[in-house]
Formats: C-alpha cells, structure tokens, sequence
C-alpha cells in the first residue's frame, strides 16, 4: 500500500474511533443525568459496576463468535489497573460530593498535566512549545466554560487527588498494556471488565449508602426508569470499548485533550434538552477558545517534533508487532 493511503487509511480509522467515542460518552451522560434526575437513580458506584457487567457479558458472546482470542495478562497487572480505576471512579464521586462543583472541574482539568507527567516520566516523550501552548488554550477555554464558584477542604482536596492521578495512571495504563503485551482493545477488556464488574458490584451499594444515604434495593423501578437504566447499560458497551480504541491509537493526553470536545458538546445538549442553564457569553467564549487550541493541537502535535517518542521504554512480550509500527528510535506518537 502507497504511503498516502496507508496514512489516509489511519487517519480515517482514527476519526471513525473518536467519533464512536464521542457519540457514546455524550450519549451516556444524556442518558444518566435524565435517569438521576429525572427518575432519581442516584446509585453512582453501583451504576458503574452494571456498565461493566453488560461490557463483560459483550466480550463473552464475542470471544464465543471467536472474534476475541485467547490472550496472556499477568495477574499483577490486572490487579494494580483495577485499583487505579477503582480508585478513579469512586475518587471521582466523593470528589464531587465533597468539592464545589467549580473546583471538581479545576481538579479534571488538572489530568491532562498530570497526564503529560506521565508520558515524559515513563514514556520519554517529548512536547514542542506550540503543543504545550494548545494544551494551555484547551484548560483556558474549558476553564472559562466550566469553573465557576471554588472552594476548597482538606478532605476534598485529598479525595480530588486521588482521583486525578488515578484516572491518569488508569488511563496511562490502558495504553502500557496493550502496547507491552500486544494487546487488542477487545482482548484488554476481556480482562479488565470482569473483574470491575464484580469489584464495583460488591462494592457500590454500600458505598452509594455512604454518599446519598438511599438504599438501592429500596429503590421503586418504574418502566421508564427501567427502560433507560438497560439503555445506559448498552452505550456502556460502546462508551468502555472506544475508551480503550481511542487510547490505545492517540494516547492518553491526546485522549484527554480531544475529549474535552465532549465537555462542550455535553453543555449545549444539556441546554437543548434540559434548558435549565442557559449558554451566557461566557460559556461561548470558553467554547470558541476550547476548540480553537484544540485545533491548535492537533496540528502541533502531528507536526515533525511536536510531540515524539525520544526511546522506547516498554518492551514488547513478543516478537510480534502491531501493524504500523515503526521500528524507528525516535517514533512519532
């Protein structure tokens, strides 16, 4: 294949991927916000843990159609990712219950740093200046749109920051495990959700008691509330498995970054639907900054130098390499 073609080929696949992504995150936090709002399931955690049940029962009817095949993941590893995203969910709502809602959006925006810490530490990449500019644009935008009240409590700063470096190093580690083991988005969830399934299950009920003083098995379902719980469940599908597609295939701060195109998609929907807040002159011009350093990104970082790999720093478990690999020293991430 010409090299035009195979690049047009990756850049085409990569754009259907973020666009599953997006259209499956938007759709999820539509779905949830009308069925806690409206019909007043607040049960978070345990949410959570049914979204990775109904993703666990997905890739035992696929690896049952034989689309996912038999794979290696040490259990260490599967150990120490289900704590970091353990630890990033349920960090998460305690950081939201105890935070204002100003500066549980500071503490987001604070992951894609975070995020970059990790790649330079770990990975030894490398940013150029007008990448780490349009990384700046992006948190000043999302910042203008988001952050409003800020106050801040030693416990939830701990709770926030927990959550931040877990969500980074969980996010972290969907890319390191796929790459050091050779291992597809399918294969790595067919590890990795059964095991949150079960720990968010054992755990959500009582942890969901603990935030919201409600009892799940007191809760009355409703057709409707019943109706858009199973509706939820099934985008999860989509939601998990384009997570680790597009991480796997940008990256976790390119994953961070373009996501917040899901913020702002999110706010508008929600005043389209719900118009319980209206879109002031400040929301917009946070929007209009968002996607302009968004945009600035994305060009930075394809440029030659705007963001690179300067070694390889995770070996691979096997001689096999993933089609498009490049066997250069100073590989363009």
């Amino acid at each position: 294949m010409a090299p035009g073609s195979k690049a047009d080929k990756k850049a085409s696949v990569d754009a259907a991927a973020w666009m599953f992504n997006v259209v499956t995150s938007v759709g999820i936090i539509i779905v949830n916000k009308a069925l806690m709002a409206t019909y007043g399931f607040s049960f978070a955690t345990t949410l959570t843990g049914l979204h990775f049940a109904t993703t666990t029962l997905m890739t035992v009817v696929l690896r049952w159609l034989g689309y996912i095949q038999t794979s290696h993941l040490p259990f260490q590893e599967l150990l120490r990712f289900v704590l970091f995203a353990n630890f990033s969910i349920v960090g998460m709502n305690v950081s939201l219950m105890w935070n204002s809602v100003g500066f549980y959006q500071i503490a987001k925006l604070s992951m894609i740093p975070v995020s970059c810490l990790l790649e330079v530490v770990f990975d030894k990449i490398r940013y150029s200046r007008d990448t780490k500019l349009s990384i700046l644009i992006v948190l000043l935008g999302v910042a203008v749109c988001t952050v409003t009240d800020v106050s801040v409590n030693s416990k939830g700063f701990v709770a926030a920051f927990i959550a931040v470096w877990s969500t980074a190093m969980q996010q972290y580690y969907v890319s390191f495990l796929q790459r050091k083991y050779s291992l597809s988005s399918f294969n790595l969830l067919g590890h990795t959700a059964p095991a949150q399934a079960a720990s968010l299950l054992l755990l959500g009920p009582f942890l969901d008691y603990w935030l919201t003083n409600k009892r799940i098995d007191a809760y009355n379902f409703s057709l409707p509330s019943a109706v858009f719980l199973v509706l939820s469940c099934t985008i999860a599908i989509g939601t998990n498995l384009s997570q680790f597609i597009c991480i796997g295939r940008f990256t976790a701060v390119s994953f961070q970054v373009l996501g917040h195109m899901k913020t702002i998609l999110v706010l508008i929907l929600g005043f389209l639907f719900f118009g319980k807040e209206g879109l002031n002159i400040q929301v917009v011009i946070g929007m209009i900054i968002a996607v302009i350093g968004m945009m600035w990104y994305g060009n930075a970082s394809s440029k030659p130098g705007g963001k690179e790999r300067r070694s390889h720093s995770i070996p691979k478990s096997t001689q096999q390499k993933h089609d498009g690999d490049s066997s250069e020293p100073d590989e363009k991430v």
